[in-house]
């Protein structure tokens, strides 16, 4: 598979993934960090907003593949 090919496809998968994930995020910031003190909800948002990329590196690695000759 050619590399523009592969971008395209992680390009549309990382869209519809983050989309899923801005909803999670939302249900679990709006029923569960704001009832927390504000120490634990400056970490609850700052884990929240960084946690979609874990799940995204491999997708990264594989567009990012050089194409074989």
């Amino acid at each position: 598979m050619r590399m523009r090919t592969r971008k395209l496809i992680g390009t549309v998968v990382m869209l519809a993934f983050i989309g899923f994930y801005v909803l999670f995020a939302m249900v679990v910031a709006e029923g569960r960090i704001t009832d927390a003190p504000k120490p634990v909800q400056t970490v609850g948002y700052i884990l929240l907003g960084l946690a979609w990329v874990i799940p995204l590196l491999p997708l990264i690695r594989w567009m990012a593949k050089p194409d074989k000759a």
